[in-house]
């Protein structure tokens, strides 16, 4: 039998960027920035449920297993610009899943949510589904000594 009750039904999106005297504490420091740095990120590939609504950011219960779709770049190049993004296609028909892509690149983030709005909408192309929304968030940061930028879609059950 299917249970639906594990079924995120609600999503928002979030972006963070951080520097940081090692890769892993720039990264770190990007999810508490983008405001999911206190929860366990669970990686997604890149589906939205059916149905599922826009809300606003809010203050998941620390520890918290957290489903998240992410792209995140970390670079030690001073002077480098990075970004990252997320875009969501949402099909008119709510009763169809969407697609979240992600994508990162060592580009300003003007560039990187172009890409990735691109392939936001190929994926629907492929799914033959011809009526949506695209919706996007990223971040982008000149590296100081070690940085990160991380962008997500994080799911959610209320």
């Amino acid at each position: 039998m299917i249970h639906y009750q594990n079924i995120p039904n609600v999503y928002f999106l979030c972006a963070g960027s951080s520097e940081g005297k090692s890769a892993l504490t720039s990264f770190d420091g990007a999810l508490l920035a983008a405001g999911v740095g206190n929860v366990n990120l669970v990686r997604l590939s890149s589906i939205l449920p059916p149905a599922c609504n826009e809300i606003d950011p809010f203050a998941i219960p620390q520890g918290s297993l957290v489903p998240i779709a992410y792209a995140t770049k970390t670079s030690s190049r001073p002077g480098e610009i990075i970004s990252s993004a997320v875009a969501i296609a949402i099909p008119e028909d709510n009763s169809l899943a969407g697609v979240i892509m992600e994508h990162s690149d060592t580009a300003s983030l003007s560039i990187t949510e172009i890409k990735v709005k691109q392939m936001a909408e190929e994926a629907m192309e492929i799914r033959n589904i011809k009526n949506f929304v695209v919706k996007s968030k990223g971040t982008e940061t000149i590296v100081n000594n070690i940085a990160t930028t991380f962008a997500g879609t994080a799911l959610w059950r209320q």
